[in-house]
């Protein structure tokens, strides 16, 4: 199936896969949050289990040195592209509140970014994601 947007998630090559695999649960989570479309219908086993939905298109997953997720990041918002974010500061935080004021008091261009994730039109995320590869 051809769906007409992308969602893509960019996460920093130099982490250990724990912090990958956190940050990359905490970005798609912002998708979801900002794009309920995207949720597809609850599951069922035939058993008559339930389960929760889940985004229903695939997510790329692209890796990035740190000058890569910037490039991405003002890629992003060049074409008017809200990315979810993820810096390293984060990692000493225990909070919601707490994250958003890690972001908060840093500048755009001093960010130490790990990981974005973006939602737009497949040309969109094809052009701030040019020159990444898939994350090994």
């Amino acid at each position: 199936m051809q769906f007409d947007t992308k969602i893509a998630v960019v996460i920093r090559t130099d982490l250990e896969a724990w912090q990958k695999l956190n940050v990359a649960s905490f970005l798609t989570s912002g998708i979801a949050a900002a794009f309920p479309e995207c949720i597809g219908e609850p599951y069922e086993d035939r058993s008559g289990t339930k389960y929760l939905s889940l985004i229903g298109q695939p997510i790329l997953i692209y890796g990035a040195d740190r000058p890569a997720l910037t490039r991405a990041l003002e890629r992003a918002l060049a074409r008017n592209v809200t990315p979810a974010v993820y810096t390293e500061d984060m990692f000493k935080t225990t909070h919601d509140a707490a994250n958003r004021e890690a972001v908060k008091t840093v500048m755009r261009a001093d960010l130490n970014l790990v990981g974005l994730a973006m939602r737009a039109e497949r040309k969109a995320i094809d052009k701030i994601v040019d020159g990444l590869k898939f994350h090994a």
